[in-house]
């Protein structure tokens, strides 16, 4: 999870609450280094609503309004923004196969087919799986990718 700043001091507890009755959009790959940044090189690839409350009681993880919803293009999802009710941003999440928090019933979306989502876990601040060169990547035809040390 990443924190945008206004909530950095937040509780998890309270980071669920913040997201009752919000979206949680999910993103193509090319997420932002911090939740502060725009999306700007992410296609959305489907939108979830969260029910409200957001959180059940238990550990069984997020709530949504409807789960699956239609995907709206096509792409491998890299990562999900998650906002209050009225549009603040809350958190990124990291998306995907893998050591992620967000895990779908599919590795790829199409348009038009269900996207659903079939976990959700909240990884400490600053335990994202991905590689920090790849953050803010904006790759180019013509250019290598960034090389491994």
């Amino acid at each position: 999870m990443n924190v945008a700043s206004e909530f950095s001091t937040s509780s998890e507890d309270e980071i669920k609450a913040l997201l009752d009755g919000g979206t949680l959009t999910v993103y193509s790959v090319a997420r932002p280094i911090t939740a502060d940044r725009p999306v700007d090189r992410s296609g959305v690839l489907a939108v979830f609503k969260f029910a409200s409350p957001a959180f059940g009681g238990d550990a069984a993880g997020a709530i949504f309004a409807a789960n699956p919803v239609p995907a709206s293009s096509v792409g491998t999802p890299g990562f999900a923004r998650a906002c209050k009710a009225d549009g603040t941003v809350v958190a990124d999440f990291s998306a995907g196969p893998g050591p992620r928090e967000i895990k779908f019933a599919e590795v790829s979306c199409s348009q038009g087919a269900p996207v659903k989502i079939t976990a959700f876990k909240f990884i400490a601040e600053g335990g994202w799986p991905e590689r920090p060169d790849y953050y803010d990547a904006h790759p180019r035809p013509g250019f290598a990718m960034p090389m491994v040390p």
